[in-house]
């Protein structure tokens, strides 16, 4: 006969898209956990931080473009 199943063998677990780690269930998640995606804060982060949208780079390039014009004139 074994003992009983510790609680944290009992819980869920998810692989974080950003570092392939995996992660269990928190309390803090419950009501949330299927969108859950991220292990942590940092990896939710990095994730903004690497992929900059293309809206992003066109608002870029035209502050650019007009800074350019007023040096011009």
């Amino acid at each position: 006969m074994s003992g009983p199943v510790s609680e944290s063998k009992r819980r869920e677990s998810k692989i974080c898209v950003v570092c392939q780690r995996p992660f269990q269930w928190r309390k803090k998640w419950q009501r949330c956990w299927d969108e859950v995606k991220y292990c942590s804060e940092r990896c939710r982060r990095s994730t903004q931080s690497r992929s900059p949208s293309p809206s992003d780079s066109k608002q870029t390039n035209s502050k650019t473009t007009l800074k350019d014009l007023k040096k011009n004139r």
